[in-house]
């Protein structure tokens, strides 16, 4: 059976400041740049989540999108939309949360719902010209 892969698209919006406590602000500054504004500033992020897998013979998918969509939502959207991430969202309390860090929350807070033989790689627009992927390796 060949392996296809499908993917959801989804969006949230999100606020973060880019620092290492233990630097000076003006150590955050030369790394960070303005990402280190310590009144933070958002970005409206774009994630596509693909899972690569065979075609089941008794539906034709190779995984429900509308599970997926859901999956999304409960997962990522209303954890992480409208949301100061280093302020709000346990996974950034002590993790800096770069568009790597975020990919790769994202990919291990779905990939323990999904089925271990798909295939799944995350991918995240923190601006249109600015995307990370990972996918577990």
């Amino acid at each position: 059976m060949p392996k296809v892969t499908v993917h959801r698209k989804a969006h949230f919006n999100a606020a973060h400041r880019l620092y290492r406590k233990d630097w000076s602000d003006d150590k955050n500054f030369e790394v960070f740049n303005k990402c280190s504004n310590p009144n933070f500033h958002g970005h409206n992020y774009e994630l596509i989540v693909s899972l690569t897998g065979e075609i089941d013979k008794d539906t034709g998918y190779v995984y429900d999108l509308g599970i997926l969509k859901n999956l999304i939502k409960s997962e990522i959207e209303e954890c992480f939309d409208h949301k100061n991430l280093n302020v709000e969202v346990a996974e950034f309390q002590e993790l800096n949360p770069t568009a790597e860090n975020i990919c790769v929350v994202t990919y291990d807070k779905l990939r323990k719902h999904l089925p271990n033989h798909l295939d799944l790689k995350i991918t995240l627009y923190e601006t249109p010209r600015n995307f990370v992927s990972y996918s577990g390796d």
